[in-house]
């Protein structure tokens, strides 16, 4: 049941992760987190950087907060997105200087930033039956939360996403690991759930990218609906899917960016209350298409685009979250970015000036909506100090 969007008209977010404070050199490297909160140095980086992650949100006029993927350890082209669960399961070990998933869809070659980027990714082996290792989201989420007063979202990757960067030599049948990531992540989620965290956002199954290969069966996407259903079982929270087509390093990983055609009807069977759409990057080209479908559902589009280092004007935002309300109805759409802000691509400047932009430009059509003044400057991004006049 939605418990956090349903009285909010265009509620803001960001999709999860933010670039790190330049001070933030700590990493886990496979540490389990509470047991890294034991070491002086990292506690104090790790909590500090979170605090001001969350604090430029807040800042920016955000209405739900994350705590900017800071678990993530600081390596090439987001690997710790893939890494932080799979160092942290039983059953894996070693590495190949191949991913499995870029392998089979990408062509790759030296001199290319992508190549770089998976010669730095080094997927490791299922070698036995997978089982739960101390992944701790539940303690990751509570760190951040008990940091500030607005609802912090809890966001990781989805466990039929996993095997793109892990090799099977421990299965028959790949459908069996993904059934049994599938159950170590639930487990987990659930204790996220338990320990308070309304929001549950779950990144990247696998629909929309399988939708684009021809060789693709109704069955398969089927399946990838059964696992994804398994992954969220009993989970007590509001559950947000999101989707986007790549951000490795901050790179566009389709110069066009494909449509979601095929691939909707399958997301929208998908158990969960929000499903998230990149669209600020095609200037919501996808968005008829959502007058074919009856939902109940709330649709979240990406306003501000992560791949792109210019701020987007406020009145970019207005138009587009206009465009989106011509096929979406205001209660139920959500305003967020198209992806993570990483932490190698933007700076954390541009970051925040683009969160800005998001809140300052669904201010613009909440106030047409005839959202109330005062509801609108409760989230309303202008900034204390700019009030305040120039520095003296």
């Amino acid at each position: 049941m939605l418990t956090i969007t349903k009285d909010k008209i265009l509620p803001t977010t960001i999709v999860g992760s933010y670039p790190r404070p330049h001070w933030y050199t700590e990493s886990l490297h496979g540490r389990p987190f509470k047991g890294a909160l034991s070491d002086a140095i990292f506690r104090e980086q790790y909590m500090d950087a979170v605090a001001c992650i969350l604090n430029d949100q807040a800042r920016a006029g955000l209405d739900i907060l994350t705590d900017g993927d800071a678990r993530f350890d600081n390596d090439v082209g987001g690997r710790s997105w893939f890494f932080y669960p799979l160092e942290r399961i039983g059953g894996i070990a070693g590495h190949r200087d191949r991913a499995p998933g870029w392998s089979k869809r990408m062509d790759l070659r030296p001199g290319q930033i992508l190549w770089e980027v998976q010669e730095g990714y080094q997927a490791p082996v299922a070698t036995h039956k997978l089982s739960r290792g101390p992944i701790e989201y539940a303690a990751v989420w509570q760190t951040a939360q008990r940091l500030t007063d607005r609802p912090v979202k809890f966001g990781a990757i989805s466990a039929q996403t996993l095997p793109s960067m892990l090799w099977n030599e421990a299965y028959e049948d790949d459908r069996d690991m993904i059934l049994d990531l599938a159950d170590i992540i639930n487990a987990e989620l659930k204790e996220v759930a338990a320990a308070g965290c309304k929001i549950i956002q779950i990144e990247e199954p696998l629909h929309h990218f399988l939708s684009l290969q021809p060789d693709t069966t109704d069955e398969q996407l089927a399946f990838m609906t059964d696992a994804f259903n398994r992954e969220m079982e009993g989970i007590e929270a509001e559950i947000w899917v999101h989707t986007c087509w790549g951000n490795p390093t901050q790179q566009a990983m389709f110069w066009e960016r494909p449509s979601y055609k095929k691939a909707i009807p399958h997301l929208l069977n998908l158990n969960a209350d929000v499903i998230t759409f990149e669209c600020a990057s095609t200037s919501g080209k996808d968005l008829p298409l959502f007058k074919d479908f009856q939902t109940d559902k709330k649709i979240a589009i990406g306003v501000v685009s992560h791949t792109n280092t210019t701020v987007e004007p406020t009145d970019v935002v207005a138009d587009l979250i206009r465009k989106a309300l011509t096929y979406i109805p205001p209660e139920r759409l959500v305003i967020t970015t198209d992806c993570g802000f990483g932490r190698e691509g933007l700076s954390r400047r541009i970051a925040f000036y683009k969160c800005v932009a998001l809140v300052e430009g669904t201010n613009i059509v909440r106030k047409e909506l005839g959202v109330p003044e005062a509801e609108v400057r409760a989230s309303d991004a202008r900034l204390a100090f700019a009030k305040q006049g120039e520095l003296q």
